[in-house]
């Protein structure tokens, strides 16, 4: 008899990497949103620090980054996630912001081909 240990995944530590953006609220509490969950989790200024400067998370308004890995599309004001299956997650994303956005999202796709 063979005994395999179940590898138990826990999503509060991947939530950061799987997240297609997050919310600083009061007092250092981050919302991630992924594509099925909604984790609040403290964080502090240095891993906030930490995810700004890995690239993968880009500052799109007060508060709200986003995981630029996640984005499919910029279109009409709302930025559209890779999603899998049917249905889409969308945020608004501020006027002022969206060329910045769609500037991140061509340099992107064309590093890609």
């Amino acid at each position: 008899m063979m005994n395999v240990g179940l590898q138990e995944t826990n999503l509060y530590d991947s939530c950061e990497k799987d997240s297609y953006y997050f919310k600083v609220g009061r007092l250092g509490v981050a919302s991630f949103h992924g594509r099925n969950y909604h984790i609040r989790k403290r964080i502090t200024t240095d891993q906030l620090n930490s995810y700004l400067a890995s690239g993968q998370f880009v500052k799109a308004s007060s508060g709200c980054y986003i995981n630029m890995s996640k984005v499919a599309s910029l279109t009409d004001g709302m930025l559209y996630f890779v999603q899998d299956g049917t249905g889409s997650k969308g945020l608004h994303i501020p006027r002022w912001k969206q060329q910045h956005m769609k500037n991140l999202l061509s340099e992107r796709n064309s590093v890609a081909m």
